[in-house]
């Protein structure tokens, strides 16, 4: 701990000062960790040992990330998906590998098994980097973000058939039929039990853990965690298991709340896989052999743009497949995983793991710059936007209003609002309440107003006014707060109880405040002039 304690300190530093530069230049924090781990690489003259124990830690970034992915994604979502998961996933995977073969068998002159390792690794692409610009971009609903996602969630999948094939490889006295009759067994047994706790148990679990903040953050990274780590017993990624586990809790009232809560673990854990990406960059093998690793580095990123491209074209508008093409060119963390595995039963020549290793971290760092200038790249090939290439939102909702709490006051405004036939959505963090109104068919989510994520996930940007009916002063001035900071523009109708909580308002410029006491006393003047002697 003493040992660890300093590299700690200096890796937050240093973090915190290089993305703090980047960002004048709007360079992704992702750049800035990856430089992180190499810098303090080579100050501590940490080996393979210690970042092969964070790589382990570090995992659970993208694991967090797929879980989160899988909350936007339900099984009907997927269904919906199928050609771009199931056929152009398929067909880039099978395809890269194939072509990636050729090359290595007959140009460079690799045996068989290590040719096809090698093509299956550069096939697949980087989850962990994509899917988190796409997200905060918010580009992940658009043409291109969601053929991206298909092929993605394809990819990770084919880890488990790819791994399985180098156990093959790597063993001489075991069946084919054997090792693929115990997968086939164990995905059904492992599918089956992530069914069956989604929909059988994990809804009444977090209803019954939902009144206690401290239990109910607990009782979520248990399912992140406890799902992902079932997954991998039965011999699959964590990643997969996070990712089904994310899908079954999609359609339930928790989704925004979850995801709300569980950025924190997901953005710290994904800094620390970059940082142990970062660590693995060794400038040794870069000086060794700069144009080797220069060519393979260009070459596989034309070749897999070129090849998903062509595949994308045969269903979607050129533009859309340019911008598939481009941001998935690169080559993913899993390359890293199935090399490694690869090198410990000596199947690849070890100076060509290390080779493949730098190349797929700078592909990597490649991949940022790419995708935030993906429109810029695409227009250089056609300047048409398609209306396919346009984002969609996943909730639907627009000229909404947001209503948040559903106390006394709240469910008044509901009332009006539809007897208006005004079009809202509520959220509520009392569970009580939410199942209240939900069995009297109101439209409401369970989450916490007062966080961010929770009112994007209800497209506040989109909202025609926001209504804050709730009777705890310090949370509601808190909910204006984070609503004035993502949409200062947008309409704001509080209610408070006096006039001491309206002036410690004023700061907000608040057109609409709404005192309870002048309505009561409003009421009353009216009721006493009314009456008749």
């Amino acid at each position: 701990m003493d040992a660890l304690l300093p590299i700690i300190i200096v890796a937050i530093g240093i973090a915190i000062t290089i993305n703090l530069i980047l960002r004048k230049f709007n360079i992704p924090t992702i750049i800035g960790y990856i430089f992180t781990g190499f810098t303090i690489a080579y100050i501590f003259d940490l080996g393979s040992g210690f970042d092969g124990d964070l790589a382990h830690i570090a995992e659970f970034g993208v694991v967090f990330l797929m879980f989160t992915i899988g909350l936007e994604i339900s099984f009907k979502h997927l269904q919906a998906m199928k050609n771009e998961v199931f056929v152009n996933g398929s067909l880039q995977v099978f395809i890269t590998t194939f072509a990636v073969f050729l090359i290595a068998h007959f140009f460079f002159g690799l045996d068989i098994k290590a040719s096809i390792i090698i093509g299956a690794a550069l096939s697949l692409s980087s989850t962990a980097i994509v899917l988190k610009l796409l997200n905060e971009s918010g580009k992940i609903n658009s043409g291109f973000g969601r053929r991206s996602l298909g092929i993605l969630l394809f990819q990770d999948m084919a880890v488990i058939p790819i791994l399985l094939m180098i156990t093959i490889f790597a063993t001489t006295d075991s069946s084919f039929s054997k090792l693929l009759a115990t997968t086939v067994v164990n995905a059904v047994i492992a599918l089956a039990l992530l069914y069956v706790l989604g929909k059988y148990v994990l809804e009444r679990v977090l209803k019954i853990v939902s009144s206690s903040n401290e239990i109910y953050i607990a009782t979520v990274l248990l399912i992140v965690i406890g799902s992902s780590y079932l997954a991998h017993f039965f011999g699959f990624s964590y990643s997969l298991g996070a990712f089904i586990a994310g899908m079954m809790i999609a359609e339930t009232k928790y989704k925004y709340q979850i995801e709300a809560d569980l950025i924190p673990f997901r953005d710290l854990l994904l800094g620390l896989f970059f940082v142990a990406i970062g660590m693995q960059i060794d400038l040794g093998v870069i000086g060794a052999y700069l144009f080797a690793i220069t060519g393979l580095l260009v070459g596989i990123m034309l070749l897999k743009a070129l090849l998903i491209y062509l595949i994308m074209r045969v269903k979607t508008q050129k533009r859309t497949s340019i911008k598939t093409a481009l941001g998935l060119s690169q080559i993913g963390e899993f390359a890293l995983a199935i090399v490694a595995l690869a090198n410990s039963n000596g199947l690849i020549n070890p100076i060509i793991v290390q080779i493949l290793i730098v190349t797929v971290v700078l592909s990597m760092i490649v991949t940022p710059f790419i995708l935030n200038h993906i429109s810029t790249l695409a227009d250089i090939f056609v300047k048409e936007v398609s209306a396919d290439d346009v984002e969609i939102k996943s909730s639907g909702y627009k000229n909404h209003v947001i209503v948040c709490g559903y106390g006394h006051t709240g469910r008044d405004v509901v009332k009006k609002l539809e007897a208006h036939q005004i079009p809202h959505v509520i959220v509520e963090h009392d569970i009580r309440l939410v199942e209240e109104a939900r069995k009297n068919h109101k439209n409401i989510v369970f989450g916490n107003a007062a966080q961010e994520h929770v009112l994007r996930g209800l497209d506040i940007e989109d909202a025609s006014s926001i209504i804050v009916a709730i009777d705890n002063f310090p949370k509601l001035r808190m909910v204006i707060e984070i609503v004035h900071a993502i949409n200062p523009n947008i309409e704001i109708i509080a209610s408070v109880a006096n006039e001491l909580e309206r002036e410690l308002l004023a700061d907000f410029n608040i057109k609409h405040i709404v005192s309870k006491s002048e309505v009561i006393s409003d009421l009353i003047v009216q009721e006493a002039l009314s009456c008749k002697i």
